[in-house]
C-alpha cells in the first residue's frame, strides 16, 4: 500500500509540474503576443501621427470654375507635390481665395493624415455695366453684393452669348455708374438692386430679359432712384432704387395697355415716362399744341 501511495503522489506531482509548465508556457506566450501587438499600435501610431502628416498629400481634391482652374488655384495657394498636413496653413490657403475677386465662397478641408479639398464658389452676374477700356467698349459684371468682379470685350461677350456661354440677355445692364472699374462696389443703399435682380434672374428670368437698361439716377439731396427702359415700349418707367418681381409684372401690364389697349391713340397721346416711386403708377400725358 505504501509503495501504491507513493507512486499516485509521484503522478499527481508530475501532472503539477507540467500544468504549471504548460501555464507558464501560455503566460510566455501571451506576454510575447501582447509586445507583438503594442509594437505594432505604436509602429501604426508613429507613421499616422508622426510620419504620415510630413508625406505629401496622397489626394487634393480642387472644384474650382471657368476662369480659376486647378492649376491657377494650387499655384495661388502655394501648394505643390511637397505639401502635406503639416506644411499646409489651410488658415491662410482659405484667406487667400475668399479675397480672390472671382471667388464669392471657399470651403477648404483638410482630413488627417494625407488629404486636402478645396471648393470653390465663383460670384454670378446680378447685372453688367459698360465702360470702355483701349477705347473699346467692355462689360463690367456685378455680382449680387454690388461687387464688380470682372471685366470682358464687348465682342468676347457676343461670341459667348452665341456660343450659350457666359453673359446671356437675361442679365440687365444698368447705367450711369462714372467710370465702373473691377474691384468696385455699388454705394450700400444699391445693393438692395443687385440682390432683387439675382432673386429675379432665378425665378422669371423673362421679366429681366424685357428690360434694356436699368440707370441709377442720384436723387437733388440723398439717395437713389432708378429709371427702367423696357425692350418693347418707349416709355421710361422711374422707380426707387430695388425691385420686386411683382413690381416688374404689374409695369409691364400697364405698359401693354398702352402699348395695345387703344388702337387709335397716337404716340403723343402716351405718357413719356411712368412714375412708380409711391408704389402705384402715375403719369402725365404731354399736352397737344394748338
Amino acid at each position: 500500500m505504501t509503495h501504491d501511495y507513493t507512486y499516485a503522489a509521484d503522478i499527481a506531482c508530475e501532472n503539477g509540474s507540467k500544468t504549471k509548465t504548460s501555464a507558464r508556457k501560455i503566460e510566455k506566450g501571451l506576454k510575447g503576443l501582447i509586445i507583438i501587438v503594442v509594437i505594432l499600435i505604436a509602429a501604426e501610431l508613429i507613421w499616422l501621427f508622426v510620419i504620415s502628416p510630413f508625406i505629401p498629400f496622397s489626394s487634393i481634391e480642387v472644384h474650382g470654375f471657368t476662369g480659376l482652374e486647378r492649376h491657377d488655384i494650387l499655384k495661388l495657394c502655394g501648394i505643390d507635390d511637397t505639401s502635406s498636413f503639416f506644411s499646409t496653413n489651410i488658415n491662410q490657403v482659405r484667406e487667400i481665395m475668399t479675397t480672390h475677386i472671382l471667388v464669392e465662397t471657399a470651403v477648404i478641408t483638410r482630413r488627417f493624415p494625407d488629404k486636402l479639398s478645396i471648393f470653390l464658389t465663383p460670384r454670378q452676374a446680378a447685372a453688367v455695366s459698360l465702360t470702355k477700356i483701349n477705347d473699346k467698349q467692355a462689360l463690367v459684371y456685378i455680382d449680387k453684393h454690388g461687387v464688380f468682379y470682372k471685366i470682358e470685350d464687348v465682342n468676347e461677350a457676343h461670341d459667348a452669348v452665341n456660343d450659350g456661354l457666359r453673359y446671356n440677355k437675361t442679365i440687365p445692364v444698368i447705367s450711369g455708374i462714372e467710370n465702373p472699374q473691377v474691384t468696385m462696389r455699388l454705394p450700400d443703399a444699391l445693393v438692395p438692386l443687385t440682390q432683387s435682380l439675382s432673386v429675379i434672374a432665378s425665378s422669371s428670368p423673362e421679366l429681366l430679359a424685357a428690360i434694356s437698361e436699368i440707370r441709377i439716377e442720384r436723387k437733388p439731396w440723398e439717395g437713389f432712384e432708378l429709371v427702367l427702359y423696357p425692350v418693347h415700349s418707349s416709355i421710361k418707367v422711374r422707380v426707387e432704387n430695388s425691385l420686386t418681381e411683382d413690381m416688374l409684372r404689374y409695369i409691364f401690364l400697364m405698359l401693354n395697355v398702352f402699348e395695345t389697349g387703344n388702337p387709335m391713340q397716337t404716340q403723343t397721346q402716351k405718357p413719356q415716362e411712368i412714375d412708380f416711386r409711391s408704389g402705384m403708377g402715375s403719369y402725365r400725358v404731354k399736352e397737344q399744341s394748338l
